[in-house]
């Protein structure tokens, strides 16, 4: 190759291409919103009883434990364990709190490594509570979701599409702050 050779000329690497621009985090933030979006979601339904997974006279709007019912059905090796948390309050507020938390942060793109800090310990927690898996002995969605929000986390998917980005920004750069990154 001579040094007259120019860019369109010079033969493409194989393997995969090179993105161009922001594709991926364009990809990355799609991700993190529409995950954010399943966890609010999750907590309203729990909240209201919107009649999807939770009926209304089973929300915690109308006295019922929004983990009870999940952990009072567990079958698996750990279910003893778990079956004394139902019907705790903090329980109940952790769980929500927990879900409603991350959904917020997935959807405005912040915080996101207190997200995948926090958003594993609740995924890691349920997927104990179904052993034994049935499909596959180790992977469920609890698992690859965790994953997913390492992933955001650490693609920093918040500079694109985050409600409160350039403001979040300049709040992390400050050095006892960096940790909301």
């Amino acid at each position: 190759m001579t040094a007259a050779t120019t860019e369109l000329e010079r033969p493409k690497p194989s393997g995969m291409p090179a993105a161009r621009g922001h594709n991926g985090l364009h990809a990355l933030a799609l991700l993190r919103i529409l995950l954010g979006i399943t966890f609010l979601w999750a907590f309203l339904d729990k909240t209201f009883g919107l009649g999807f997974a939770t009926p209304p006279e089973k929300s915690w709007l109308s006295g019922t434990s929004p983990a009870g019912g999940y952990l009072g059905s567990l079958e698996g090796p750990l279910a003893e364990a778990f079956r004394p948390l139902m019907g705790q309050p903090w329980v109940d507020w952790t769980f929500m709190l927990g879900l409603m938390l991350l959904g917020c942060a997935l959807v405005l793109g912040v915080a996101l490594r207190g997200a995948a800090v926090g958003g594993s310990l609740l995924l890691g927690l349920l997927w104990l509570t179904s052993l034994p898996l049935r499909n596959n002995p180790v992977i469920d969605e609890h698992v690859i979701y965790a994953v997913a929000l390492w992933a955001l986390a650490t693609a920093r998917s918040g500079k694109v599409c985050g409600l409160l980005w350039r403001s979040w920004a300049r709040l992390t750069t400050k050095r006892r702050f960096r940790w909301l990154r």
